[in-house]
């Protein structure tokens, strides 16, 4: 019995963590070409003084809260209310918390609101460190990874309702 549950935890975690690991592979990734073992290529560039602020192209440079960004917290912060919902329901009628960070607050309503309601504002401040420091894509990619989980999450409730 125990290698049941411990197997329904570490899935979703598995395929997560490959997932996140397939984003930000092209970002880890060093991108090298064989022109910079050229001699000209290789003698120092003259130094140019900027005229003014460094601007990125708009296509990286958006607001935090944009519309994508909107949406996608306003179904992250939909999905955790769902799972809160769902969750409460199942330990009321005898179920068993399989999340062993939930399970510590699980004991009642109070404490699974507490956690879900930090859950999203984590996402969400985690998307707000990686826009901050200019990496916009897992900017999203961990909203949509949560949204992802919690989706998971809210399925397997209902599932085992």
């Amino acid at each position: 019995m125990p290698a049941i549950w411990i197997d329904a935890i570490l899935r979703p975690k598995a395929a997560s963590l490959l997932l996140l690991v397939g984003l930000c592979g092209p970002a880890m990734a060093q991108q090298a070409s064989l022109a910079v073992l050229r001699p000209e290529a290789m003698e120092p560039a003259p130094f140019v003084q900027p005229a003014g602020p460094m601007i990125l192209p708009d296509a990286r440079n958006h607001r935090f809260w944009d519309r994508k960004n909107s949406f996608l917290f306003a179904t992250t912060a939909a999905l955790s209310t769902a799972d809160f919902l769902a969750t409460r329901e199942n330990l009321r009628n005898g179920g068993r918390e399989l999340n062993p960070v939930t399970r510590v607050f699980g004991t009642g309503s109070a404490g699974l609101a507490v956690n879900f309601a930090g859950e999203t504002i984590a996402v969400i401040g985690v998307g707000y460190l990686f826009h901050k420091t200019g990496h916009h894509k897992l900017e999203r990619a961990v909203t949509i990874l949560n949204i992802g989980a919690s989706t998971t999450a809210v399925t397997f409730d209902v599932v085992h309702h």
